[in-house]
């Protein structure tokens, strides 16, 4: 029920008179006439902004009206009795209200606690981003040069690879310079030899009917010199395998 009073005009003032009225007739009329008058005046308290110290003034003064014209101490007492059961209807929306704003007020501080857990979460997160971003940056540096570093081994091996073969090159044809070298070394020494004994036969050919007692000696000399070149020719056969084996 929507009270309306004409004689003030701001919100306050209508409330004020409306009150009055409100209280007076649950007064003469009872409970059932007021309680509902009661719960309006409490919203329309809420509507326009009026806290329980704003409505307990008005609700002293419409009181104290009420009080002034019924004068005996009984009808007193249960006017005061009656505007005290009044005055809590009315101010049941106020303090509701409080109690939402109260609930809400905790609320807001919940959620602000958790929004700065959150905060803390996530900066702990960026940290940790940050760590693995720095550990994966140096990784990526680390393979980086470990990658520079494997293809300039690969090239020094293959360089390396190529002096080697030229280096197996030069000893393989040192080798078969030294053969060459040796093959004809044998060849002289062989050459040498049969050239001494052939000089020894020829010389004997020529003496051999003058002096029988020293062709003996030189036919010995020869054997002995044919026994020393064969001797010679082992020898240097067999060093020149074992060299070269």
């Amino acid at each position: 029920m929507k009270l309306k009073v004409i004689k003030n005009t701001s919100p306050a003032s209508q409330l004020s008179d409306a009150y009055l009225a409100a209280l007076q007739a649950r007064f003469h009329h009872g409970q059932l006439a007021g309680s509902r008058a009661a719960e309006e005046i409490g919203r329309e308290s809420v509507a326009i902004g009026l806290e329980t110290l704003d409505l307990a003034r008005i609700h002293h003064q419409a009181l104290a009206q009420l009080l002034a014209t019924d004068g005996d101490s009984s009808t007193r007492e249960k006017l005061t009795a009656c505007a005290a059961g009044f005055f809590i209807e009315a101010i049941t929306p106020i303090e509701e209200t409080h109690r939402i704003a109260l609930k809400a007020n905790s609320d807001l501080q919940q959620l602000h606690a958790l929004l700065d857990e959150r905060m803390v979460k996530l900066a702990e997160t960026n940290r940790e981003l940050q760590r693995q971003v720095a550990e994966r940056t140096t990784v990526e540096t680390a393979l980086r040069n470990s990658q520079q570093t494997s293809s300039q081994l690969l090239r020094d091996s293959l360089i390396q690879e190529k002096h080697l073969r030229a280096m197996a090159h030069q000893i393989i044809s040192a080798t078969e310079e030294e053969r060459h070298k040796m093959s004809l070394q044998l060849n002289n020494v062989i050459a040498q030899t049969l050239l001494g004994i052939n000089l020894h036969i020829l010389a004997l050919n020529k003496d051999v009917a003058t002096n029988q007692a020293k062709h003996a000696q030189e036919i010995a000399d020869t054997q002995r010199l044919v026994e020393d070149s064969t001797h010679m020719i082992r020898r240097l056969t067999h060093e020149f395998s074992n060299q070269h084996e």
